[in-house]
């Protein structure tokens, strides 16, 4: 199961956390990876250490200009892309009174925008050939809010519509787009959170707790979720959405 052998898959926001073990993980079942983001000292050490042919592209994706030079990237670097994955995303704290304006704007620009100038972009490759996948990666933020985040929470719930909608229209050319929701996951960015509280064990239990399995995710096993949803084995999955939280969103 799970075999991507000649593949072409583009991760966004694969340079860490989530992204790397999204890239690892294709890389590792015979996929050609391209990793898009902005952190070219991660993403390169990062295509360094796949298993099979891999490539960084330093890229904005909310940046249009930036992301319509991609395309022709990949092609030119292992051919049309077969299988996109849109990771890349940002995170602020804040109430609708307590974000600005410019977070607001920011976190919408990557977690939304982003996905969509990907995609918009890339799934032209994928009409041409009648074939692809998309697998947004959304959040259990987008479907049970959760306080005192609310920029992040509206940008992850639209996400998962832009998911639907993107199903439905992309359908007839034999394009799969599904999204998977990940919980708490003990990532880089999660880990330094931590050591930063004034006590970093409890911090770390009050986020397990609220979870019926009671501890955090591990990046391996959100990729394993979109490996699934990417693979053939699944290819009546279209417009699905998959909750790896731990139970968060089932309480």
């Amino acid at each position: 199961m799970f075999r991507f052998e000649e593949k072409v898959v583009v991760v966004t926001g694969g340079e860490m956390g989530i992204g790397k073990a999204i890239a690892e993980a294709f890389s590792a079942r015979g996929a050609k990876v391209i990793i898009v983001g902005l952190d070219e000292k991660h993403g390169v050490q990062t295509v360094a250490g796949l298993r099979g042919e891999g490539l960084f592209v330093k890229t904005d994706v909310s940046n249009e200009q930036e992301v319509s030079l991609l395309p022709e990237k990949a092609k030119d670097a292992f051919g049309p892309v077969d299988i996109l994955i849109n990771n890349a995303g940002i995170y602020r704290k804040g109430n609708v009174v307590s974000t600005t304006f410019t977070d607001w704007e920011k976190i919408l620009a990557v977690n939304l925008n982003g996905v969509f100038l990907v995609s918009k972009y890339l799934l032209l490759q994928m009409i041409e050939k009648k074939q692809g996948v998309i697998v947004n990666i959304a959040s259990e933020a987008g479907i049970a809010a959760i306080a005192g985040q609310v920029a992040y929470n509206v940008s992850k719930a639209a996400v998962i519509s832009l998911t639907k909608s993107m199903a439905v229209d992309f359908a007839p050319q034999k394009i799969r787009v599904n999204t998977v929701c990940p919980g708490t996951t003990m990532t880089p960015l999660v880990e330094k959170s931590l050591a930063s509280a004034a006590d970093s064990a409890q911090a770390q239990r009050e986020l397990e707790s609220c979870r019926p399995l009671n501890r955090l995710g591990k990046p391996e096993e959100i990729a394993k979720a979109v490996l699934a949803l990417a693979s053939d084995d699944l290819s009546y999955a279209t417009g699905a959405v998959l909750s790896i939280d731990g139970g968060f969103t089932a309480i």
